[in-house]
């Protein structure tokens, strides 16, 4: 993949919810990640310092130049972070998960609607191939890889239970203790 030619990637969030951060993650190069006030379903077990290298949100120019003579200066390491990043990707953001979480979300946000949706009488059935077929390339090779080829034959998944509080601040201050050290050697 071309996108994939690059010693190092980086993630830099937009506006709104990007598919990105999982095709950037499998390139197998070390992610210089931006670091977000947001997590989505998929960044929630990233570590820092681990899968990505964080990258300062307020000294941003700064914190690339670091990590990258970081990085070639400690070009074993910088390879095992991308390679980390890609099992990540590989182990725990597999289509399947992403299907069977979103197919617990529905199931259990259709416990809460109070009325029973029904299809309008004029409603166009849009399946997968249609909108694939006349993909070419890349986009196509993505689309037909990103395809749901079944049904689930079984209730949707059982997520774990919440973090608790100590769990949580546990997470979040090893987190931070990454982000303190890396601000450290930047000095």
């Amino acid at each position: 993949m071309l996108n994939c030619l690059y010693r190092y990637k980086i993630y830099v969030e937009g506006n709104a919810w990007s598919v990105s951060e999982k095709y950037i993650l499998a390139c197998d190069s070390p992610v210089l990640f931006v670091t977000t006030l947001f997590q989505d379903i998929l960044s929630r077990a990233l570590v820092a310092g681990k899968h990505y290298w964080p990258i300062n949100r307020e000294h941003i120019c700064k914190s690339i130049k670091f990590a990258v003579d970081w990085g070639n200066e400690h070009p074993a390491q910088a390879r095992l972070i991308g390679e980390q990043g890609s099992r990540f990707v590989r182990e725990e953001m597999s289509m399947d998960y992403v299907y069977d979480y979103m197919l617990h979300l529905l199931t259990e946000y259709a416990k809460l609607l109070w009325y029973k949706p029904t299809v309008p009488e004029k409603a166009v059935e849009i399946c997968t191939e249609s909108m694939a077929c006349p993909a070419r390339g890349l986009h196509r090779e993505c689309m037909m890889g990103s395809m749901e080829r079944h049904a689930a034959g079984f209730e949707p998944c059982t997520l774990p239970p919440p973090f608790t509080e100590e769990e949580a601040k546990e997470i979040a201050d090893r987190e931070a203790e990454v982000l303190r050290n890396v601000e450290n050697m930047e000095g």
